[in-house]
């Protein structure tokens, strides 16, 4: 018997070995559409519920997706693609020209910046920022393809896990030597921490996007592009929004517009910053998290090192792979700790 559970467990190995080579291509589509999957479950439920078939309710719930996650990828890409294209270097000369006027001086603590500030401005060269310019605009039409073909890929492999899901988490539990009851205190763990997140970052970014879209329209931008990218940037911790009105104000104050520039960082410091992110944002997390079966208690220090850490090892994906490793680390310790608990009180 020995010999037999040895050789099993070698042959297990070595098959194991060639279907991660086989399948390593789609590992991190498989991923990322399995933890959305899990973070939408309370919701393909309800479709569930509603259209009485699994099928229509994994198609809803794949489509509900697609509108809410990646269609804004999709316009982002082709909106930033031809605005590269289109890209006047007068435009940015004469921004820059502004920027250099300015007798722009840090902090007293940070003063140590400004010599390279001013090195920086001294040596930027518009000539190479077009050459660059062009060369992001390649970089970024050789990169959307690959990222369209991983989008569709987790659309499928989303709508199948949705469709199979009860399968597949019953197969999971048969193969543990592990209690239904220890295996549910993971996958709810996971499952809590990564449904706040996910609804968190979606209402969030439509939230705060939305805002910043109707200062962006009042001022004849597209607002419907800086809506969206306003609403991917307020998802990076400490900087967020900064990055979308900051440079606008620039570009308005090298027009001439002081006005529209006041106007633009006030409503976006007072209104957004301060008063959507510091008071509302908090109170949407608390709502979305009254749903959770159990409550979670997030750490949004820990959250915001997870999501950081994530972006820096898996690129945008790493916004839920972070989250979701941190997620199930924590609740592997939970489960440990039951065992342990569980052994103490057996002997």
């Amino acid at each position: 018997m020995p010999n037999e559970k040895l050789f099993f467990g070698a042959v297990f190995l070595v098959v194991l070995y060639w279907m991660l080579r086989l399948y390593e291509p789609f590992l991190l589509t498989l991923s990322i559409a399995s933890l959305l999957s899990i973070a939408t479950y309370s919701i393909n439920l309800k479709l569930l519920n509603i259209t009485k078939n699994r099928t229509i309710a994994a198609l809803l719930s794949t489509l509900l997706l697609s509108l809410l996650f990646f269609a804004p990828i999709v316009y982002i890409i082709t909106s930033i693609g031809s605005t590269v294209n289109n890209f006047d270097p007068a435009i940015a000369e004469k921004t820059l020209n502004y920027i250099s006027s300015l007798n722009f001086k840090l902090p007293d603590i940070l003063s140590f910046l400004n010599p390279k500030i001013d090195d920086f401005i001294k040596s930027f060269d518009l000539a190479n920022l077009t050459k660059n310019i062009l060369s992001y605009a390649a970089f970024i039409g050789k990169n959307s393809a690959n990222f369209i073909k991983d989008m569709f890929l987790i659309t499928i492999f989303f709508f199948f896990t949705n469709l199979h899901g009860k399968e597949l988490v019953h197969y999971a539990k048969n193969l543990t030597p592990l209690d239904n009851k220890e295996i549910d205190l993971v996958f709810i763990e996971v499952a809590n921490v990564m449904s706040v997140i996910f609804y968190s970052i979606i209402v969030t970014a439509i939230f705060e996007g939305a805002l910043f879209a109707i200062i962006g329209m009042v001022f004849g931008y597209d607002g419907l592009l800086l809506g969206i990218l306003y609403g991917f940037a307020s998802l990076i911790p400490v900087v967020g929004g900064a990055l979308m009105w900051l440079p606008i104000c620039l570009y308005e104050l090298a027009r001439g517009n002081v006005l529209e520039a006041i106007i633009i960082a006030s409503y976006s410091i007072i209104i957004i910053s301060l008063i959507a992110d510091t008071f509302i944002k908090p109170l949407i997390i608390k709502y979305i998290n009254s749903f959770a079966k159990v409550p979670t208690k997030i750490n949004e220090l820990l959250i915001f090192f997870a999501i950081i850490a994530g972006l820096s090892a898996f690129g945008f994906w790493g916004m839920i792979l972070g989250p979701a490793i941190t997620a199930i680390f924590i609740a592997i310790l939970k489960l440990y700790k039951l065992l342990k608990n569980k052994n103490t009180c057996k002997n």
